[in-house]
């Protein structure tokens, strides 16, 4: 099986490419290059790549492929308000010609990475599902991925499988590394400052879940029985998956012992949810089984940190905040005002 992995040169996917390429399918890659210089550690890069904008694909990008799985965009919060018009360019529309795209070619198979943003703030008395919970983005990123999830999904069908995830939050390591995300960032600091100071009182939840498992949940949308997955979106995470920021930030001082961990209280964050991850846990429990827990996790970044020699520039810097690496990108006309590679 040949499958495209858009998004292949960023946090995910670079994690997910070498698994796919260990399990023997061929891959090409479909990336813009933006962060294709944050890499702070070699990995097989031995596979077909294309360096394009999502948004500019054709039909000869997608010939012979069987499935795509879709992780390229705009890839949070800070990074789709920076222009919440091309955020909707890439991250909607971008999306939406690719899945058209791909169906007219003769893909099979169409995995989206959406995203549990599209919950906005809700009420932490119960955990949010895939169908019944109520969908409330409140950024561009958020609003972009459920109506992109929304038009996808009606254009599934027998000959064209389309299958939605949802991840949590993700932490963990990759060549690639993200400290733009709550667990890295915590650990990170614990790692290169030797503090952790949380602005709120640790109470708000958040659901997280590693890489690996995220990878996981990806392969399964193109392992699992159609029927079991066509048209369907699935919550990513693991059982008991949903902690609160005090437990994200203990675990991170674990990581690190003697490092110093602070709430301050000074600020409330209103970003507090729970998810439930029966649907994935039960229905896909055949094909998703996820290994990772957050102590693991902890573990295997602080080993990372150790074998690349990470320091405080690098916590701080381009090579790990997406927000930076696009704007020094801009500065240094590299990409043009509507974020094109020049």
């Amino acid at each position: 099986m040949k499958i495209m992995v858009t998004g292949d040169r960023g946090y995910i996917g670079s994690v997910l490419v070498p698994i796919l390429i260990n399990k023997k399918y061929s891959v090409v890659g479909y990336d813009s290059g933006y962060f294709s210089a944050n890499l702070l550690e070699r990995y097989n890069e031995d596979y077909n790549r294309i360096t394009k904008d999502i948004r500019d694909v054709v039909i000869e990008d997608l010939k012979g492929v069987d499935c795509v799985i879709h992780l390229a965009g705009l890839s949070n919060d800070p990074l789709g308000e920076l222009s919440p018009n091309l955020t909707e360019d890439i991250n909607y529309t971008g999306t939406i010609r690719l899945a058209e795209m791909s169906r007219k070619a003769g893909v099979s198979r169409f995995v989206y990475a959406s995203s549990q943003s599209m919950y906005g703030i809700s009420d932490t008395s119960h955990e949010l599902d895939e169908d019944n919970s109520k969908k409330n983005p409140v950024t561009a990123y958020a609003i972009a991925k459920w109506n992109a999830e929304k038009v996808l999904h009606s254009m599934a069908s027998e000959s064209f499988i389309v299958t939605s995830f949802r991840p949590s939050t993700v932490f963990g390591a990759s060549p690639r590394l993200r400290c733009d995300i709550v667990f890295n960032n915590l650990l990170a600091c614990a790692y290169t400052t030797g503090r952790i100071e949380i602005m709120s009182d640790g109470t708000p939840w958040r659901p997280i879940v590693h890489v690996e498992d995220v990878c996981s949940a990806f392969i399964a949308g193109i392992e699992a029985p159609s029927n079991l997955v066509s048209g369907r979106a699935f919550n990513v995470g693991i059982p008991d998956g949903n902690f609160t920021v005090r437990d994200i930030a203990e675990a991170a001082q674990r990581s690190v012992p003697g490092s110093e961990l602070i709430f301050t209280g000074q600020h409330t964050d209103p970003r507090t949810y729970k998810v439930s991850f029966n649907r994935i846990l039960t229905e896909l429990k055949d094909f998703f089984r996820p290994q990772w827990d957050l102590d693991m996790g902890g573990r295997e970044l602080v080993n990372f940190f150790d074998r690349i020699g990470f320091t405080e520039n690098d916590f701080r810097g381009e090579s790990t905040i997406r927000l930076k690496q696009l704007l020094s990108l801009k500065e240094m006309n590299c990409i043009d005002s509507s974020l094109r590679i020049r």
